[in-house]
């Protein structure tokens, strides 16, 4: 697992006016802010070290917590990997701290009584407090697993046919169903693409 310390900046804790009151940041605006930095770090990080089988963001308060990003990726060499790269760049403006971390079972690491609303230690519980994603990206993303897995099998399946043949093949339609199904055109795609290399830098 890769601990990346304090990479998500939480708006609401944040958010504050010229007179050093609060701003009001609503509910939708928070989770559409959270869906898009997750997906941001997920894609990416997927894409360029390996398969991840789960991502987890921190939601306390605390100085050793907050805006912790946990990403325990299928291999560990993958992993080790990351840390390496990611120490040489920068996100948001900010250079990037990872290392690799131990916790491997996120359920024993969380706090059960903050997943059903009963924490009172708010965000200075010294459990995780594991903030949520939108069901649709969570589908989204973790689907990419089972599209690439899908992938692979069929790919050996044509293999014994036509070895060369189905490698190029495979290559062709790996790319093109990533363009349909995560790009609307070629325009957006090209656009997302500046916008995560503009957040996401290189020493």
């Amino acid at each position: 697992t890769v601990l990346i310390l304090n990479l998500y900046c939480n708006p609401q804790n944040s958010a504050k006016s010229a007179d050093g009151s609060h701003s009001t940041v609503s509910d939708e605006e928070m989770q559409e802010h959270y869906d898009n930095f997750f997906e941001e770090v997920f894609v990416e990080c997927e894409d360029r070290y390996g398969e991840i089988e789960e991502m987890n963001v921190c939601d306390n308060l605390g100085d050793h917590l907050v805006g912790n990003v946990y990403i325990k990726f299928k291999y560990e060499e993958d992993a080790e990997r990351a840390v390496v790269d990611l120490n040489n760049r920068w996100f948001g403006g900010r250079a990037i701290n990872a290392e690799l971390s131990p916790v491997t079972d996120f359920r024993e690491a969380c706090c059960r009584q903050y997943e059903m609303g009963e924490c009172t230690r708010s965000g200075f519980c010294n459990f995780m407090h594991l903030k949520p994603i939108s069901r649709e990206l969570r589908r989204e993303l973790y689907g990419r697993k089972r599209r690439r897995s899908h992938g692979r099998s069929s790919h050996k399946q044509r293999r014994s046919r036509s070895q060369s043949r189905s490698r190029s093949h495979s290559r062709s339609r790996s790319r093109e169903r990533r363009r349909r199904e995560y790009r609307d055109d070629s325009t957006t795609s090209s656009s997302q693409d500046k916008e995560r290399e503009a957040r996401f830098g290189r020493f």
